[in-house]
């Protein structure tokens, strides 16, 4: 469609979606974020159906929040909203009581550390695919300091290249094929690297057996001790209860129930998240 493609090119060429430096900075990394959705609503375009509608909801600075529910709930969402991705058609996204669009874009994004369903490793090595372009001793060293945290000094450190090894074996036959829990620890690394003031993880185990889901919730664990505010979106209620401080159970765009794990997964009072857990119970057992 030549129109389509007209307005496709017009968009990649047009800079100001991408180099928007107008508006508020970041806080420092070392400022706790506070987030707030404040009546938000929002539906994907040319679609009449809500995904949030008139949706209040606030993550408190430093909390381990943990948000679980069926396909479609709107837990994606509300990540994407957070990072700056999407945007409300109306209502407001409040950071540490600041609108989210008063920043500007680019300093918008350093305050978040996001590892999507669909992240990538890059034909790169596996320093290259943490630290990007950084090519300073420090950035270097700082790398593999979030290489170690998220456990896999030991297994670089075996191979041949160590940090300089390739990860894509079809382009580089020195190279290796990691994992599937070994790739998604490279993406938190990669996460960590960014250091952005809020770490938020979307369905990180949702492709992992379950031997590598114990190995990335022991990372998990270690992060959460680590003082910054996260975000896990998950099915993994292992997750839900060893490494959250709050548990939110969405249905439809709406928050059903949520409390301290230790409550709403051992007592729920509400029947669909009841049958989820059952779910779960049965999948485990």
């Amino acid at each position: 469609d030549l129109k389509l493609s007209s307005t496709y090119f017009e968009m990649v060429m047009d800079q100001s979606y991408y180099s928007e430096n107008t508006g508020r900075m970041a806080f420092d990394k070392e400022t706790p974020i506070e987030i707030e959705f404040k009546n938000v609503s929002f539906r994907y375009p040319n679609t009449k159906r809500y995904i949030l509608k008139d949706f209040n909801f606030k993550i408190h600075a430093k909390e381990k929040l943990a948000i679980v529910g069926t396909n479609g709930a709107g837990k994606t969402t509300i990540v994407k909203l957070i990072c700056g991705l999407f945007e409300p058609e109306s209502g407001e996204i409040l950071i540490n009581g600041i609108k989210a669009s008063e920043f500007c874009k680019q300093e918008y994004y350093k305050m978040f550390s996001a590892v999507f369903q669909d992240f990538e490793i890059y034909a790169g090595s596996i320093l290259e695919n943490v630290i990007g372009n950084d090519t300073d001793e420090s950035s270097k060293e700082r790398g593999r300091m979030c290489l170690k945290r998220v456990g896999l000094e030991e297994t670089i450190e075996s191979l041949p290249h160590g940090y300089d090894t390739s990860l894509v074996k079809s382009i580089d036959p020195k190279g290796v094929d990691l994992s599937g829990g070994q790739k998604q620890k490279v993406a938190i690394a990669r996460a960590l690297y960014k250091n952005g003031n809020v770490v938020i993880l979307d369905e990180p185990t949702s492709a992992l057996d379950p031997v590598t889901v114990g190995e990335v919730l022991d990372v998990m664990k270690k992060l959460a001790e680590e003082g910054m505010t996260m975000v896990v979106v998950t099915h993994e209620m292992a997750f839900a209860r060893d490494v959250s401080s709050r548990v939110v159970f969405m249905e439809k765009g709406v928050i059903v129930e949520e409390g301290a794990p230790q409550d709403i997964l051992v007592s729920p009072k509400n029947e669909q998240l009841k049958k989820f857990l059952a779910r779960f119970t049965n999948q485990t057992n």
